[in-house]
């Protein structure tokens, strides 16, 4: 169920049939080598999104876009806003989720650059008392699905653009894939910039700008629409299994407010 697909009518009886759980995906507008969409990473989070409510009902909610994505400003038609208005904004969006009766919130990331973001929200969690509880789905794959994931990709380097990405678009949009544009050469290989300190597990925010200026990793010729929509579905698989478990769980939003209560702020 789409939270803007619906009516304002009918919008109690889906948070009914949610059991509250409404899945926020997060993605960004970047660039996405030459032949993807800007929208890549916005396009397979909604999808994937879709089809897990599909499998175990939850309300899905508009893409939110505004997100860490400073490493591609450098390239026209990324949307990069600043760091502490994405914070809060989705601060104010939880708030208005729960207010219209969605307690359990379930962030679905869609894009590498939020990794170290949505783990930092989840804990500023604990900054004040709050009415709904705020959860981070993981990718998460059954082995069966892991192993014939594994299997049916023919390349060893991807990420980013590659073949995983440029196969969900074929699945989801293939309108948008430039065939005609995908490098033929090694453009999509990491250039080991600043593989002297990575190598020590030292981290700079320029890391991904140093292997992939380009905003390519990996090779998406050997991509088809049938690997993108096994992927695709088994990521909602995943999701599914991980939304029924956020139904059940009653433990987290209790220790929430015992934390408060500690602190004297129920």
């Amino acid at each position: 169920m789409r939270w803007d697909e619906l009516t304002g009518d009918l919008f109690p009886e889906a948070v009914q049939k949610a059991e509250g759980v409404c899945l926020l995906p997060l993605s960004c507008i970047e660039r996405h080598g030459h032949h993807l969409p800007l929208s890549t990473d916005m396009l397979i989070g909604r999808e994937v999104c879709n089809r897990a409510a599909a499998l175990e009902p939850a309300i899905v909610f508009p893409d939110f876009i505004f997100t860490q994505i400073l490493e591609a400003r450098h390239y026209p038609g990324c949307i990069g806003i600043e760091p502490d208005l994405t914070i809060r904004l989705l601060e104010n969006i939880f708030r208005e989720i729960a207010r219209n009766g969605l307690k359990k919130i379930v962030i679905v990331n869609a894009h590498g650059g939020n990794d170290h973001l949505i783990h930092y929200l989840a804990q500023i969690q604990l900054a004040s008392p709050r009415d709904y509880v705020l959860y981070i789905a993981e990718q998460l794959y059954s082995p069966e699905d892991e192993a014939a994931i594994q299997a049916q990709w023919e390349t060893t380097v991807d990420g980013h653009a590659g073949e995983k990405e440029t196969s969900a678009i074929l699945a989801i949009r293939p309108d948008l894939v430039r065939h005609d544009a995908m490098p033929t050469d090694d453009e999509g290989m990491p250039l080991g910039r600043l593989q002297s300190l990575r190598d020590l597990n030292i981290d700079v925010g320029i890391w991904w700008y140093a292997d992939h200026p380009s905003h390519y990793r990996g090779d998406g010729i050997p991509a088809t629409a049938e690997k993108g929509n096994f992927w695709l579905d088994a990521r909602a698989r995943g999701l599914a299994k991980s939304i029924r478990a956020i139904k059940e769980d009653t433990e987290t939003k209790r220790l929430q407010d015992e934390f408060f209560g500690e602190l004297g702020q129920p």
